[in-house]
């Protein structure tokens, strides 16, 4: 479904993404996780079209898109979430909803008639007719995941949609993400909760400073060692080997 192929991007001297290379199977949730500052979101700006490559390139269902502008992106299939949610906070939440929906539906009736299917999919049913401004955080997350629903993508990309959730709330909201890939719609996520990651993603990649560093299972990033120490520093993985090793001696 995508194929990124040594994409950099570069912000004047700063290397923000750096050859990094992945890809997505079709009707897969596929994971990009990494420290701060990784490049994580960079990636996807860049992905989504909202920021150009420097070098490398990327195809789309076997078609290479790396020239194409954001809306003609949007237009084939692609559709992402962002980080900070802002909704139109005049408009209600069906309102909202309906504006992802005039892509493919130029009719009113018919664009919000998709808004409230897609308000159902993402548990905002109850909620249609409730100005987009009184939503809690939980809320506005699924409102940010509605409207990008609403453009009926082919491949959907997830920033950090769990981020700012409760353990009951993110619990509630994996059931969503896993019904949309199941509609056959591709996934592809950012995001920091790692509960979340190792239980929806069956294939994950790990970017840090700008590098893809690994690529695997749940399982086997879980124990790369390269992750470790990007996440914990340097050393860690041999300091978590040593204390294995202790706990093991004891026992």
């Amino acid at each position: 479904m995508l194929a990124v192929e040594t994409i950099t991007k570069r912000f004047g001297g700063l290397v923000a993404v750096n050859a990094a290379s992945l890809k997505v199977a079709a009707g897969s949730i596929t994971g990009l996780i990494g420290p701060n500052g990784a490049g994580k979101t960079t990636l996807f700006a860049v992905i989504a079209g909202f920021e150009k490559a420097s070098e490398g390139r990327i195809l789309f269902a076997g078609q290479d898109i790396t020239a194409q502008p954001a809306h003609l992106r949007a237009q084939a299939g692609i559709a992402r979430t962002f980080q900070i949610v802002q909704p139109f906070a005049g408009l209600s939440v069906v309102e909202n909803i309906a504006v992802g929906a005039y892509l493919r539906h130029s009719g009113r009736a018919e664009a919000q008639a998709r808004a409230r299917e897609v308000a159902s999919l993402v548990g905002l049913g109850a909620m249609l007719d409730q100005p987009a401004s009184s939503l809690t955080v939980s809320g506005r997350k699924r409102l940010e995941l509605a409207r990008a629903l609403a453009t009926e993508p082919k491949l959907l990309l997830l920033d950090e949609v769990l981020a700012g959730l409760n353990p009951s709330e993110i619990r509630d909201m994996i059931p969503v993400i896993r019904q949309i890939r199941d509609r056959g719609i591709t996934i592809l996520m950012v995001e920091h909760v790692m509960q979340a990651v190792m239980s929806l993603c069956e294939d994950i990649h790990v970017l840090a400073q700008g590098r893809i560093i690994a690529q695997g299972t749940p399982s086997e990033i879980a124990t790369n060692p390269a992750v470790i120490e990007a996440y914990l520093g340097q050393g860690a993985a041999k300091r978590l080997q040593g204390s294995a090793g202790m706990g093991a001696d004891h026992a």
